[in-house]
């Protein structure tokens, strides 16, 4: 949990001392929850308070934090980063009353619960949002099990700070047995203020990118590759006007990387005994970091994505994005310490915990691997040729650019909807052919070929990925062709069988754009304040294959309806609530219609969903 800590005139503190955190000194330690007894807590327990039962009262607010040695105010919920962690009962009917006591209207919304419209908690979506001074009660009944999270959807909050986790128990035996059970929350904070962040990132895209390209880099490619292959590759790259460094958008220049709330310098700490089995809940719950994660000297045991439980998978490490959840099982044989590590995907920090059997006991921290390259493949290239959205067109001849000034804060309620043809820009449904191709059917992904909407030409819009691939079995950028096992999608498979084993009866394809130069997001080329909703009809089985027409990583969450990712069986295909979208690929979920109302869609990334959005109505 954040503390305040007072840091004395002339205390000067560098770089790398400054993003990796402020020690505050003194040890202390978190106790794991045996499955079938209550949480034994010390005093100095690391982390968030565990809230268990049926009624809770939560009270969103602000509070002085010290993670750098910087006094800064956070966004709480009951005094605390992370929120605490609630524990509910699958079956049982909760009643979370939400007061807010900040002087702006708040939310919470339940990432990854299949609940009713009116309480999944997007304000001005599915209600009002809280009133500064006011309190909502949700009530909903808890319908499922596994691992989850909560944060708000109002402005910036989840920034600085609004997010916990959620833990629910299943009525039936679980298929796992374990002996401890930690909840481990990944996180990124920065000391600017988030609005500071997002103003920078319209101004200078790469504001907070500190890998670009050096003369010793061109001297170094020029001398493996010979100077005809790096000029081509170079006169590519600065035709696009993008860099094969752009990994992610804010990084370790301004965020320290939390591990339950802990700066990489404190570390998070977990007790075992040797020969225990360790049930690790690891949940994503960064602003806009994703996490290579990995435990040096210890094998990891996939048993559940986003909540559901998937047949075990053996890894060494694994990704997860922003608002993913993945549990592990480890299993330490000997009486050491195991250290946690979880590195950002541009390598410019980390997160970090630690196993052991003795709080005194800790291991070292790993150096983080080498910065990662984009390669063409991760720009959608088809036969190696230009790929950029202006190349080779004529700008004049290209649509009157649209209006692209985005909102500070998504309040959905203050946004506006201009009336735009439908047809052409709230996605192509497409008829499915069951007779030519396997590949078309449910399971397998789509076999229609990648079409490209007037609506995706312009200055709004810099890259399509003409040769868009599924990449199920590519681990990633910065993760392939190490010595590691890494967990990819196509591991997945879900326990037990898929619940519909329908055929989609209509095919959605939705384009992932943006000018990253103009930090402009959108789908299909259009901002959400410009695009007409997607319409669901209730109870249909549908396809919606997302193509990335950028070289970033988005991961798209879809509220209310579970994603069945479409890995190659269709007897046991995953459900997710959120999707990662690799820079230039595709990738198709199967959705059922089974939730009436009006739900968001979006880019988790928090600065992309601004533009990153759609609401899906389902009647």
């Amino acid at each position: 949990m954040a503390t305040f800590t007072h840091v004395p005139d002339g205390v000067c503190l560098s770089r790398r001392r400054f993003v990796q955190g402020f020690a505050l000194g003194g040890v202390m330690v978190g106790l794991g929850l045996r499955p079938t007894s209550a949480l034994a807590q010390l005093s100095t327990q690391q982390g968030p308070a565990e809230l268990r039962g049926k009624h809770f009262n939560l009270t969103i607010g602000e509070q002085p934090v010290n993670f750098t040695g910087m006094p800064s105010i956070a966004t709480t919920v009951n005094g605390s980063v992370p929120a605490p962690i609630l524990r509910w009962r699958e079956g049982d009917t909760v009643t979370l009353k939400v007061t807010n006591t900040l002087s702006e209207s708040s939310s919470i919304h339940w990432h990854g619960i299949i609940l009713p419209n009116k309480m999944d908690g997007v304000p001005g979506l599915t209600f009002d949002g809280i009133a500064p001074g006011e309190t909502f009660t949700y009530q909903f009944k808890v319908n499922q099990s596994g691992t989850y999270w909560y944060h708000s959807h109002s402005g910036f909050q989840e920034q600085t700070g609004h997010y916990g986790a959620i833990v629910i128990d299943p009525l039936q035996k679980e298929p796992v047995t374990y002996d401890r059970d930690y909840v481990v929350v990944l996180s990124d904070w920065s000391d600017e203020n988030p609005n500071t962040i997002y103003r920078k990132l319209k101004k200078l895209s790469h504001y907070y990118n500190f890998n670009e390209r050096t003369v010793s880099d061109l001297w170094r490619e020029v001398r493996d590759k010979g100077v005809s292959e790096t000029w081509n590759e170079r006169a590519m790259w600065n035709q696009m006007r993008m860099t094969d460094r752009d990994l992610s958008d804010v990084t370790g220049y301004t965020y320290t990387f939390l591990m339950n709330g802990q700066t990489p310098a404190e570390g998070w700490t977990g007790l075992f005994k040797r020969g225990e089995k360790v049930r690790l809940r690891f949940i994503n719950a960064a602003a806009m970091t994703f996490f290579d994660v990995c435990i040096p000297g210890l094998k990891m045991t996939v048993i559940a994505a986003d909540g559901q439980y998937v047949e075990p998978v053996g890894v060494d490490e694994f990704r997860i994005g922003v608002a993913e959840t993945y549990d592990v099982i480890v299993e330490p044989k000997d009486d050491r310490a195991y250290t946690i590590f979880s590195q950002a995907i541009d390598r410019s920090g980390y997160a970090r915990g630690t196993l052991t059997p003795n709080p005194a006991l800790k291991a070292e921290v790993p150096p983080m691997d080498p910065l990662p390259i984009l390669t063409h493949a991760d720009m959608g290239m088809k036969h190696g040729g230009m790929h950029g959205a202006h190349a080779g067109h004529n700008m004049a001849a290209m649509p009157k650019a649209m209006d692209h000034s985005l909102h500070a804060g998504h309040d959905m309620a203050k946004m506006s909807k201009k009336a735009m043809d439908h047809n052409t820009h709230a996605g192509h449904d497409m008829p499915m052919d069951h007779t030519t191709d396997t590949a078309g059917k449910a399971g397998y992904g789509s076999n229609a070929p990648i079409k490209h909407l007037p609506s995706e030409y312009g200055p709004h819009v810099d890259m399509h990925a003409d040769g868009a691939q599924y990449r199920l079995d590519d681990p990633g950028v910065g993760l392939r062709n190490n010595v590691r096992r890494v967990l990819v999608y196509s591991d997945l498979k879900n326990l037990v069988k898929t619940p519909d084993p329908r055929e989609p009866s209509r095919e959605i394809e939705l384009h992932l754009t943006g000018n990253m130069s103009r930090y402009m997001w959108s789908i299909n080329g259009i901002k959400f304040a410009d695009a007409e909703p997607l319409e669901l009809h209730y109870g249909e089985r549908l396809r919606i294959t997302l193509v990335n027409d950028t070289m970033m990583n988005h991961p798209i969450h879809l509220h209310g309806l579970w994603s069945d990712l479409e890995t190659g069986d269709s007897d046991h295909i995953p459900r997710k609530h959120t999707v990662i979208v690799q820079p230039g690929a595709k990738i198709s979920y199967l959705v059922t219609a089974d939730a009436k109302g009006r739900w968001a869609y979006h880019c988790h990334l928090l600065y992309h969903m601004l533009g990153m959005f759609r609401e899906v109505r389902v009647s």
